[in-house]
């Protein structure tokens, strides 16, 4: 074993092969005993693909390029695919967002849905075939020429006619700003959806609708079920004709309800625990269980990281599945008797795997990376809970440097950068990481925080950020680098912080409102939040409501929480990275605190990706990136990363 200073180590793993064999895949389900999935191919511009296996067990595409099966509904997407009857592929194409048919064996589709007034101003996402199989149902966004923006569930006809006569769709229920998990009760009679407003986030406050079908087919007067302003609902399934299944967090904890439709019932718990049996609904079609033929709900829940169960609702006995180290969940389709799941674990790469669920027996099925890293670089995830202001927890997991080639000086600490993630109502789970063992092969070791406002932990955990964001996720980011530095594995004065979107928020924040840190990286990260609440896309752009106060009452506390309000305080590198078609986070934000930063003279590099959105999504930008990150780590916390091009950092003129 050699001994050489922390980052400076040589690692097998390059920002290439981050790339070169991975496929992202998820939402598998099986059709007429088929799997399909979708798979994202960084190597053809990021676009994402339905996939099947041909005879010879090979992936082979369904949906050819250059098509993209990919909706932009609420911007981040989510289930953009159905299954038609006769083996067709139904799906929202990327490019001009209008639904489409595959026939099966065929090459090109046919739309199904007419164009807007412009390109992509007519969006459709969780397609489901109706009763009789002759419409797709789906959430519809329609956005106006006067900015306005329209959702509703609506009937899209198979045969095509509603491609140039646009009054074949039907509209079935409107009357929210938001709507989704529509799901058609067993008689064919009953509509049930859940549905939400602005301010609202669907992890704040949403509510259980349900409506009579008329004889035309749309719903009549609907009903609130359960749900309210303060009480987030998910997921509503059909129990029978006459109750439904639903998730609520209503005791503090996402857990599972049985609601009838009975004038004045309540929502009955199925299995009360200190768990969420939910989580944040940041894309269409997502899901956290699924009956059964046997009545019984195959469950995730979680509490930092997720578990598999089996939940009989009657007597509300939950039987835990063993799933090795798989520690991140996705439920996906449920088929006699496998379920096909999007999972990862500290030690087991993330893609498709299917439970047998009389067995036990879990098979791989589509990973994510064709070559994980060798198992002697993969680091021990190590959950840890460190304490932040006011005693209160703050949870994450620590991934220490790990080469088995290389070992640091005696008396050297590792430089160690907190990875903050996005949302900011998400969380991370321990899992295999080629980014973070690209960082800890060479030396370096990486924290990933669960900061205060993080999904997984109950409402409470989730709610500490209202009003709170560049606060309390700052001053727990803090708590945990520093708890490493207590206990004697990082070095003080070699820490760095990086993140993307509400993260990168996070990052130019302690930057600029600390001295903890030596350097900072962020992705497509928020700067400022006047213009940000006015530009964002419309999912959004009432989540700082809750995040720092409504507009026009807490103007004030946007201008003063701001890190570019704040650039005084700030007197170390930065890196900033955008993608110039962002919706989300504009380029703007990068750019403003990029001229900041030239105005106060701060050593720094601004990388802009024309072609790119929130995440990056192209081969060739991903390693550029992944790349200019290692190199500025070097150069800012004294190492030389071997075989890394060098970032050139603007400084001010001598």
């Amino acid at each position: 074993m050699q001994t050489a200073p922390y980052g400076s180590w040589t690692s097998p793993i390059s920002a290439a092969d981050l790339v070169r064999t991975e496929h992202p895949a998820s939402g598998g389900r099986y059709v007429g005993g088929e799997l399909w999935w979708t798979e994202s191919r960084s190597a053809e511009a990021g676009r994402q693909s339905v996939r099947r296996f041909d005879d010879k067990g090979e992936p082979v595409d369904i949906l050819p390029a250059p098509w993209n099966a990919r909706t932009r509904v609420h911007e981040y997407g989510g289930a953009s695919w159905a299954a038609g009857p006769d083996g067709s592929l139904l799906f929202t194409e990327f490019s001009d967002q209008r639904l489409y048919r595959l026939a099966s064996g065929a090459s090109v589709p046919e739309p199904l849905t007419p164009t807007g007034w412009a390109p992509a101003t007519l969006r459709y996402a969780e397609p489901q075939l109706s009763a009789d199989g002759a419409e797709v149902w789906c959430v519809r966004e329609s956005h106006q020429p006067d900015g306005a923006i329209n959702r509703d569930i609506c009937a899209v006809p198979l045969d095509g006619s509603a491609a140039e006569d646009p009054s074949r769709i039907r509209s079935l229920v409107s009357g929210s700003h938001f709507l989704t998990h529509a799901r058609l009760s067993p008689d064919g009679a009953k509509l049930a959806w859940i549905a939400w407003e602005h301010p609202q986030m669907p992890w704040d406050g949403t509510e259980l609708r349900v409506a009579e079908l008329t004889a035309d087919g749309v719903c009549g007067p609907w009903r609130t079920l359960a749900g309210s302003t303060t009480e987030s609902v998910l997921q509503p399934e059909w129990a029978d004709d006459d109750s439904l299944f639903v998730i609520s967090d209503r005791s503090g904890w996402w857990n599972l309800y049985r609601i009838s439709l009975a004038e004045g019932a309540s929502a009955q718990p199925l299995c009360p625990r200190s768990e969420d049996f939910g989580g944040a609904l940041w894309q269409l079609g997502r899901r956290w269980y699924a009956p059964l033929g046997d009545g019984r709900l195959l469950t995730v829940r979680t509490l930092g990281t997720d578990r598999l169960a089996l939940l009989d609702p009657g007597t509300g006995e939950l039987t835990d599945l063993d799933l090795g180290d798989l520690s991140t969940l996705v439920l996906n389709g449920v088929s006699d008797g496998r379920v096909v799941l999007t999972c990862a674990g500290a030690r087991t790469g993330a893609g498709l795997r299917s439970l047998d669920m009389a067995t036990g027996e879990l098979t791989d099925l589509r990973l994510n990376s064709d070559e994980l890293p060798p198992a002697a670089y993969l680091p021990q995830a190590m959950p840890m809970t460190f304490t932040g202001p006011g005693g209160r927890d703050v949870h994450a997991f620590v991934y220490p440097p790990t080469n088995p080639d290389f070992s640091g000086p005696e008396g050297e600490l590792p430089p160690y950068v907190a990875f903050v993630h996005g949302g900011p109502t998400s969380h991370v789970s321990p899992t295999v990481s080629p980014v973070i063992c690209y960082l800890t092969s060479r030396g370096m070791g990486v924290v990933d925080v669960n900061y205060g406002g993080s999904s997984g932990y109950g409402r409470a955990y989730r709610d500490r950020l209202r009003g709170q964001w560049g606060i309390v996720d700052v001053e727990d980011t803090v708590a945990a680098v520093r708890g490493l530095v207590e206990a004697g594995m990082a070095d003080g004065d070699r820490l760095a912080i990086e993140g993307g979107s509400a993260g990168g928020w996070t990052v130019l924040s302690a930057l600029t409102g600390t001295e903890v840190f030596a350097c900072g990286v962020s992705y497509f990260g928020v700067a400022e939040l006047v213009k940000f609440a006015e530009s964002t896309h419309d999912f959004e752009s009432r989540y700082l409501d809750g995040l720092i106060g409504p507009l026009p009452e807490t103007l004030p506390l946007y201008e003063s929480r701001a890190p570019l309000s704040n650039v005084d305080g700030l007197s170390c590198p930065v890196l900033l990275l955008q993608g110039l078609d962002d919706p989300v986070v504009p380029p703007a934000q990068s750019e403003m605190f990029r001229d900041a930063l030239v105005a106060k003279g701060i050593p720094h590099a601004y990388l802009a990706y024309p072609g790119e959105s929130h995440g990056f999504r192209r081969a060739e930008t991903q390693i550029h990136a992944h790349e200019a990150e290692l190199s500025f780590y070097g150069q800012v916390l004294g190492f030389e990363p071997p075989g890394i091009p060098k970032l050139e950092l603007w400084r001010p003129a001598d």
